[in-house]
């Protein structure tokens, strides 16, 4: 059996605004037929992330 094709990779992703770090090098991968939940406490970049999968802000590092 074939491993799931990956439908979404974040690789090193970034986020600065100024010198404050909203998110710090995050990767990972989500497969098909596998369900995603993004949770952590407020202020941990959670939100930023999901703007940068929609295209509403630029990654200053890594690939999506």
């Amino acid at each position: 059996m074939s491993e799931p094709r990956t439908l979404l990779a974040i690789d090193h992703v970034s986020k600065n605004f100024g010198r404050v770090t909203a998110v710090d090098g995050i990767s990972l991968d989500i497969r098909e037929n596998e369900f995603f939940a993004l949770l952590g406490p407020s202020g941990c970049g959670k939100t930023t992330l999901l703007r940068m999968l929609a295209g509403f802000e630029t990654p200053n590092d890594g690939r999506i």
